[in-house]
């Protein structure tokens, strides 16, 4: 099986959000939808579609063609998504992952952990520091982040713990916008560079990950919610056969 994930245990429910949780937090306004909803007026987590050209344009002109609504009642019901969720992902070589999701917290960022032989490797990036109720999104794109960087928006720490050894802060020159400067690099991989005369060294070096890393990647997460579904462990190898032969 090569590297590959073998298998995952589970836990994922829905802790915040959802009208019973919503109940018993105290949360929880009468309306369905925010858009016209006089009890969202004052609702923090109420989102104003058409507050911003992009989102009013994206999604609430175009409900007639879609029938998606984006601005339902987070605290109504149902809500059939997890908003809690940790996964410990067991791979074939021995190395073993936890991840934990967090869908209500307050502050917007991540944590990532490398524990080997040598020491461990961190990294944290805080995008959001702490969240303002009813938010005006300024971006062209309708994003709070994304493309643009809100005003509360923290910073990046990268910290190198080797073996026997005091730990090192490692210098880190990176942007909040565009998702940590990631998104314009994902386009170029994607589709190639707007400039098209220019050479990364850089990205040659270290080319992007191919399509079978994508389908790996896929199918932790796909593991991860049949695990929710059946409250027990799931082998990767059963659900996507024979990726790990090419």
């Amino acid at each position: 099986m090569g590297a590959g994930p073998s298998g995952q245990d589970p836990s994922g429910r829905l802790a915040f959000y959802g009208s019973e949780a919503g109940e018993r937090h105290g949360l929880r306004r009468d309306y369905d939808r925010a858009h016209g909803a006089g009890p969202a007026a004052d609702d923090p987590f109420a989102l104003d579609l058409a507050d911003n050209d992009t989102l009013r344009a994206l999604y609430l002109e175009a409900e007639r063609d879609d029938g998606y609504i984006r601005d339902r009642n987070v605290f109504g019901g149902p809500v059939t998504i997890e908003d809690d969720m940790a996964v410990l992902v067991r791979y074939a070589r021995g190395a073993t992952m936890t991840y934990h999701l967090t869908a209500y917290s307050p502050w917007e960022g991540y944590r990532v952990m490398f524990n080997g032989s040598a020491g461990r490797l961190e990294l944290e990036v805080e995008e959001c520091l702490w969240a303002q109720p009813r938010t005006p999104v300024a971006s062209d794109s309708g994003a709070l982040h994304g493309d643009t960087a809100a005003q509360h928006a923290g910073g990046a720490r990268l910290t190198l713990r080797p073996l026997w050894r005091p730990p090192v802060d490692i210098p880190l020159d990176a942007a909040h916008e565009a998702h940590g400067g990631g998104d314009p690099r994902m386009l170029d991989a994607l589709f190639g560079p707007v400039d098209s005369g220019a050479f990364d060294q850089d990205a040659a070096a270290h080319p992007t990950a191919t399509q079978r890393d994508g389908a790996l990647a896929l199918a932790v997460g796909l593991a991860a919610n049949r695990c929710f579904e059946t409250g027990r462990p799931v082998a990767v190898r059963d659900l996507v056969p024979g990726v790990w032969e090419s």
